[in-house]
């Protein structure tokens, strides 16, 4: 289990060591964890892994849904999402994110 917050943060530090023209999703996921509201919101948003795996079959993410649904509304979980990774079936990200800032001319994004 990790938390989201958590992960984006990772993400922003390794992008930085690393040089950030590597990491598409730098410039969004710096906004996210930088904004007081969607850090409150990912503080609280986990996700799990299955034998050590990120992404994992829909039966596996299935099966741990109905494994984990007796304890939404105990108070500790609260709801239950899956999400599919396909890149086709999410929201692509914002045209803001995709341009390159002010400075960084030469900068794939």
């Amino acid at each position: 289990m990790k938390c989201q917050f958590d992960a984006f943060a990772e993400y922003v530090a390794e992008a930085e060591r690393e040089g950030t023209e590597q990491y598409p999703l730098y410039h969004r996921t710096k906004a996210t964890i930088e904004d007081p509201a969607k850090k409150e919101k990912h503080l609280r948003s986990f996700s799990l892994h299955v034998k050590g795996r990120e992404v994992y079959s829909e039966d596996e993410a299935n099966a741990l849904e109905a494994d984990l649904q007796p304890l939404v509304g105990g108070g500790v979980i609260t709801r239950i999402s899956k999400h599919d990774t396909n890149p086709e079936h999410n929201p692509q990200v914002p045209e803001r994110y995709r341009k390159q800032p002010a400075g960084e001319a030469g900068r794939d994004y």
